[in-house]
């Protein structure tokens, strides 16, 4: 049984793929402390708990609840070790994918992972870790994705006026903490930009990581970055113009390796 869990669950654009890549690259420096569950190693959950957000049904949260069962009955055995459960899609889709306005479903998936952990390991700490950001930088990050990775056809300032609320990821931390019976630990991506390991670090610190051992840690690249704006329009124009993903992932395509080959 692990000592220690902790749910590391988002918010999006908060820094979370070079987190969850810091994880993965120390995993071995770490292993006697920390077991990893990391987005790759959850897709059918995952699957769920994006399908949760969109619908808020209750087919779909028994969905959740059966596949997050399912991941924590297969554990090893891991006494005295923490383990950290970490994706921002552990919340859901990121808010403006199709009708989802905001992190609402992020308190009811967080109380159903609360309960079946309380239930399969009684005498384990609980512990919620989420990463956040200030608001105008989250929009414009978010912004960005869509732009990159969907159909996003909407201007930034359209963008920006309709989800101003989703981007109050503080105001969602107060809710989380008010809704699962937990502690709720958070930090800001800009707060921790001068630490040696950003946001993981908080993370680690929730670990009890010894200090001998955070010295020989590796950072590594920043993951998933904004890209440039004069590339962002040009996408977004292609979003505009392009019927079909297919069509449109392919012109995408081709103006990154233009770029690149610049």
């Amino acid at each position: 049984m692990p000592r220690r869990i902790i749910l590391h669950a988002g918010f999006h654009k908060t820094g979370t793929t070079t987190l969850q890549a810091t994880l993965r690259e120390n995993r071995t420096a770490l292993k006697k402390h920390i077991a990893l569950r990391l987005r790759w190693h959850l897709k059918d959950l995952l699957s769920a708990t994006r399908g949760y957000s969109t619908w808020r049904d209750p087919l779909t949260m028994l969905k959740v609840q059966d596949r997050f069962e399912r991941m924590l009955n297969d554990l090893p055995g891991m006494p005295r070790r923490s383990l950290i459960i970490s994706s921002e899609e552990l919340c859901g889709h990121l808010p403006g994918r199709g009708d989802l306005m905001d992190y609402s479903a992020a308190p009811v998936l967080l109380y159903a992972f609360w309960d079946s952990i309380r239930q399969r390991f009684p005498k384990a700490d609980i512990l919620i870790y989420l990463t956040t950001r200030a608001p105008d930088a989250w929009l414009r990050s978010a912004w960005s994705e869509h732009v990159k990775s969907s159909g996003m056809t909407m201007d930034f300032a359209a963008f920006e006026r309709k989800y101003a609320e989703a981007a109050e990821l503080d105001a969602m931390v107060q809710e989380i903490a008010s809704r699962v019976p937990a502690p709720v630990h958070h930090a800001a991506l800009e707060d921790c930009a001068d630490l040696p390991l950003g946001t993981a670090d908080p993370l680690l610190d929730l670990c009890e990581i010894p200090l001998a051992l955070r010295s020989t840690l590796q950072a590594p690249a920043p993951a998933n970055t904004r890209l440039e704006d004069d590339i962002l329009q040009q996408m977004l124009q292609i979003n505009r113009t392009h019927d079909g993903v297919e069509a449109r992932n392919a012109a995408k395509t081709a103006l990154l390796n233009k770029v690149q080959d610049k």
